[in-house]
Formats: C-alpha cells, sequence, structure tokens
C-alpha cells in the first residue's frame, strides 16, 4: 500500500486489494477545495471518499470513472469493503458547518479509519466500530475542526498502530490552520522525518502503536 499527501484532507492511496500480482486500485480523500490555496492534484481514479463538501471537484479533477462514496453506509467497490458513519463538522449537530462522514475501509488486511472533517468528539458506538484500525486519518489543526488536543485524546481511545495527521497548516495553504507540531506535542509523539510517502505491508506495522507519520505535501 502507498500513500501520499497533497495538503488538507486529500491524500491519494494506491493498493492492491486482490494480491500482488494484479492491477492498483487508486482511492482519493476529500478533494482540495476552490480557495484553498492550494491546486488540486490531477490523476486516474477508482475510489474516491468524500467526507463533507459536494462532489463537482471529482470529474474537474479525476480520471477514470470512479465510485464517488460519500454518504454514510456500507460499501463494497473494487475489492475494497467500506462502512460509513454519520458525523458532523461541529459541536452543534451540523447546525453551524454541516455533516460530515467517518469511513472505515480495508485493504491488503490493513484496517484504514479517515475521519474526514471531524468537529467533535467521537460517540462510544462509532468508538467501538474503530476497535483494530491499523491506520488512523484524523484532522490536526482546528479551524472548524478539533484541535490539536481532542485529536491526541482520540487517537488514545483508538490506540491505532500509525497516526497520520491532516488538516494542519502548511505552506500555501490560506486556512488558518494550527501546526502538526500541537498535536505531536500533545500525543508526545513527534517523528524526526517527514517522508515523501509511506509504503506500508501489513506486516511493517503489526508491532506499532500510535506511531504519528508525517508526510510531505505531493505536487
Amino acid at each position: 500500500m502507498n500513500i501520499q499527501y497533497y495538503g488538507d484532507y486529500c491524500f491519494k492511496i494506491s493498493t492492491k486489494p486482490a494480491g500482488r500480482a494484479t492491477e492498483d486500485v487508486v482511492i482519493w480523500t476529500d478533494l482540495l477545495e476552490k480557495g484553498s490555496g492550494l491546486r488540486a492534484p490531477q490523476g486516474q481514479a477508482d475510489i474516491v471518499f468524500l467526507t463533507h463538501g459536494n462532489t463537482e471537484g471529482v470529474k474537474e479533477s479525476l480520471k477514470g470513472e470512479p465510485t464517488v462514496i460519500d454518504t454514510p453506509g456500507e460499501y463494497s467497490a473494487k475489492g475494497i469493503a467500506a462502512l460509513g458513519f454519520a458525523a458532523f463538522q461541529d459541536t452543534e449537530e451540523g447546525a453551524t458547518r454541516g455533516q460530515n462522514t467517518v469511513f472505515i475501509f480495508e485493504s491488503e488486511e490493513i484496517h484504514i479509519a479517515f475521519l474526514g472533517a471531524l468537529g467533535h468528539d467521537l460517540s462510544p458506538e462509532i468508538l467501538d466500530k474503530l476497535n483494530g484500525v491499523d491506520i488512523l486519518f484524523l484532522p490536526v489543526g482546528g479551524f472548524g475542526t478539533i484541535d490539536p488536543k481532542l485529536a491526541a485524546e482520540l487517537t488514545r481511545k483508538i490506540e491505532p498502530k500509525l497516526v497520520i495527521p491532516m488538516h494542519y497548516k502548511i505552506a500555501g495553504l490560506t486556512l488558518p490552520l494550527q501546526t502538526e507540531k500541537a498535536f505531536c506535542e500533545a500525543i508526545g509523539n513527534c517523528p524526526t522525518e517527514v517522508l515523501l510517502k509511506l509504503n506500508i505491508k501489513k506486516k511493517d506495522i503489526e508491532e506499532k502503536k500510535m506511531e504519528v507519520v508525517l508526510l510531505e505535501r505531493g505536487v
């Protein structure tokens, strides 16, 4: 599995759910929105997970006829099994900033949780569904989502093997976000290097516990 970061909530995940000798399935998450200050990436897509916002940017940015998953429910596409759970972008049940969907999906025996633009603590019911997650993607920069302190608290509740922060201040992103350092300090786990991309197999993470991985923004 290969994971690349493009800023804010946008990741490209290339994976082989059917085995090593098969073609990659390319997954994208929450494409960059207009006005973010960053250029939306271009490329082929098989599956797009949208936790919030609309689907307009998918056809503008991505090639192919991807399966777009943007609401709570149970899904199966291209060999990827996924579950979506209703959440919100604020602490007022969506009254201020709207709905958000928490996604869990699995490929190559790696279980991934993508929290999207989560703006509140998670319910015991959703936390129970996240039990056993290998890789957790969560927002850490505040501004309409959870702040670094709550992000660290949620990480400790979920206890993933790897943690990949998103939605934090990086060069070019115009949103008034905090940096990733505040989260790393809150969780007490600051990596010494930033990776260009993450190549990972199930066996690589079996002994890890809440290890923070920071990724450079791709172009």
